[in-house]
């Protein structure tokens, strides 16, 4: 594809504009069917505590925390909903401030991400910079996320960002906001209007959690954040554009992956691993990217997809290799 290609030298009008309904029916079973899982998981860690179910806590919380970010993601795209209040307001609420994230300000990052991918511009271009690399860099990246640094990391600079010491991003670097003659109060006062949501969120939670007689799991929903969350974040970055081709043809400088039934439990829920087909046309839901897939695929537009385990291994090659 010609990097000035449109849309519609890979859909036709009427493929673009079926392929572009959003659904209200179908966002609320993503929201509802993501919090079924962790509720269920809380169950069963609650009846059965033990190392093995703390363990598999563990993994499928992390899982479904990045689906409530990946619905957070669908949320700035205004494709998770249909009606604008459900999209904007109760995703940010049951799905972004849960996990210390919101809707707002990913979006205005998010935007410059697809403006620029594969150029110097581009945001989020510090997470695929390092790539590839030795295999032992990437197993102490993946080290550093299981044992709870990354995740840490992460928390003290979102904590930095929300009193605005740090510019707002979601990339690996971040860059220190002028200060001018700001005083401590104006870092109060920012940071309390955004980390007000999501300390409100989190206290919902925790008083449902605390109301069952089990608080203590409110600490492995923040000790899976921490870990898992953290792990399973990195890998699907790596599999988005690890390793792609720079410029600005989007079926080159984005990856679809291949996505089992383990990849979607953990590092690919709600086929967020379509993401050529993501970059290609931002409108399309999340329920819709499978069918542009096969589309693309019809047509020769995009090769047969890699696994995860693959793409770990492309990026995990050094260059001299």
């Amino acid at each position: 594809m010609n990097p000035r290609s449109k849309l519609s030298d890979c859909f036709s009008r009427e493929e673009i504009q079926r392929l572009s309904q959003r659904s209200d029916a179908a966002g609320w079973w993503a929201v509802g069917s993501t919090w079924a899982i962790i509720a269920a998981t809380f169950a069963v860690l609650a009846l059965w505590p033990n190392p093995v179910t703390f363990v598999l806590a563990l993994v499928i919380l992390g899982g479904r925390q990045l689906a409530l970010a990946i619905l957070m993601h669908e949320a700035a795209h205004g494709t998770l909903f249909r009606t604008r209040w459900l999209n904007d307001r109760l995703t940010d609420w049951l799905c972004a401030r849960v996990i210390w994230v919101d809707v707002a300000r990913y979006h205005k990052h998010h935007i410059r991400h697809h403006s620029h991918t594969g150029t110097d511009e581009d945001p989020d271009w510090s997470l695929s910079r390092p790539f590839p690399t030795r295999r032992a860099s990437l197993l102490r990246k993946f080290a550093r996320d299981l044992s709870g640094i990354s995740g840490l990391r992460r928390l003290l600079g979102q904590l930095l960002m929300d009193l605005g010491v740090l510019e707002y991003t979601v990339a690996a670097e971040v860059t220190r906001r002028p200060q001018g003659d700001r005083r401590w109060h104006h870092y109060l006062a920012e940071g309390a209007r955004n980390m007000g949501p999501m300390l409100l969120a989190n206290a919902a939670l925790a008083g449902i959690l605390a109301a069952c007689g089990e608080f203590w799991l409110f600490g492995v929903w923040w000790l899976a954040n921490l870990t898992t969350y953290s792990l399973f974040m990195r890998i699907r970055s790596l599999a988005e554009h690890a390793c792609t081709e720079r410029g600005r043809d989007m079926l080159r400088n984005t990856r679809t992956t291949r996505a089992g039934w383990l990849a979607r439990a953990t590092v690919a829920p709600l086929r967020v691993n379509y993401h050529i087909e993501h970059h290609l046309m931002a409108a399309l839901p999340w329920f819709r990217l499978a069918e542009a897939h096969r589309l693309l695929r019809q047509r020769g537009l995009v090769p047969t997809p890699p696994g995860y385990l693959e793409v770990l291994r492309r990026v995990s090659e050094t260059a001299t290799k």
